[in-house]
């Protein structure tokens, strides 16, 4: 409970600093519990960097953004061997200089922008949770979370993240324009207003122990079968999808969805100060989880049809 009453006054903290987002940061803070990895989609302007920057100190974790670029390499993320002297004998030899993925908390910024070799590249490390260079395995350090964010508008030069990478993101979320009012009062703020209170913080042992509560959240074989029946209803071939699915989507949720469908529940319990998982936990984390993981077809993009309307209409059919 001391922990949960943490984690609250976090969740109201950043509120105060990050106006207009209040369902972004609660997405975040879950990513953060759940040891997920997400992706953020917005226009630049929109405080991605600044949300996840306020977030690693709060938690009293390491952060690096990384700008992904055009000539970005494997290396400039990984770190390389260098060549060094022992001052002793005079004698060279190899050693490895970590790079910056040797973090906490990783924001790889426009991770579309790079080529598909350096996407890999820490992709790779995001599943694996290690580095290998020159033949030796690096671990990478506890917890490990990347946030990936991407620009929609502008797509030339750009380096889509092919479905079967975008599958390791536990997460995908959008970030989209304040409302009037909240713009109001984000113009009228000033730097010292995004100062964080230090006495917020929980510290990296915590947190880790935080974890391993909350994938201890019980929730029932009924929930479970809702959770997969969710996960299947997205699959045109299965029996489960409506006309609507096989008319417009050529691909549906995997497994692995429907695994961090079940985590990302247990989040959200979490963060509601629940005890088990319902079915409203699910109902939520069903987007974030789908968005990314489906696939339009021709049909639905020359309709103009929207992701988020099948997959709220699926929510609202799968309780028929």
């Amino acid at each position: 409970m001391k922990m949960r009453n943490k984690l609250n006054n976090i969740f109201n903290h950043l509120n105060s600093k990050i106006i207009g987002q209040k369902d972004v940061i609660e997405v975040v803070l879950t990513s953060i519990i759940l040891n997920g990895h997400s992706i953020i989609t917005g226009v630049p302007g929109l405080a991605k960097t600044l949300i996840i920057n306020l977030v690693s100190k709060l938690f009293d974790l390491n952060f690096k953004r990384i700008q992904f670029t055009p000539d970005l390499m494997p290396s400039d993320i990984l770190g390389s061997e260098v060549i060094d002297t022992d001052p002793k004998t005079n004698e060279r030899f190899f050693k490895y200089k970590k790079g910056p993925i040797f973090s906490n908390i990783i924001l790889a910024d426009e991770i579309n922008r790079t080529p598909p070799k350096t996407q890999a590249a820490l992709l790779e490390a995001m599943q694996e949770k290690n580095v290998t260079v020159g033949g030796k395995s690096y671990k990478l350090d506890k917890p490990f979370i990347v946030f990936a964010t991407r620009n929609p508008i502008e797509q030339e030069g750009t380096y889509p993240l092919p479905e079967a990478q975008l599958d390791r993101f536990m997460f995908s979320i959008n970030i989209y324009y304040p409302d009037y009012k909240d713009e109001l009062k984000i113009i009228r703020m000033n730097e010292n207003d995004l100062e964080i209170d230090k006495s917020y913080k929980i510290n990296q042992k915590d947190l880790l122990q935080l974890q391993k509560c909350v994938n201890k959240i019980p929730i029932s074989d009924y929930h479970y079968k809702y959770g997969l029946n969710l996960v299947r209803m997205t699959r045109k071939e299965d029996k489960l999808s409506p006309d609507y699915v096989k008319n417009y989507l050529s691909w549906g949720v995997g497994p692995r969805g429907g695994q961090y469908l079940i985590k990302a529940a247990r989040g959200f319990a979490y963060i509601e100060g629940k005890k088990k998982v319902e079915r409203t936990h699910l109902d939520r984390a069903f987007n974030y989880i789908a968005n990314h993981r489906i696939i339009l077809n021709f049909q639905a993009e020359a309709e103009n049809i929207d992701k988020n309307e099948i997959l709220n209409k699926l929510i609202e059919d799968v309780k028929k």
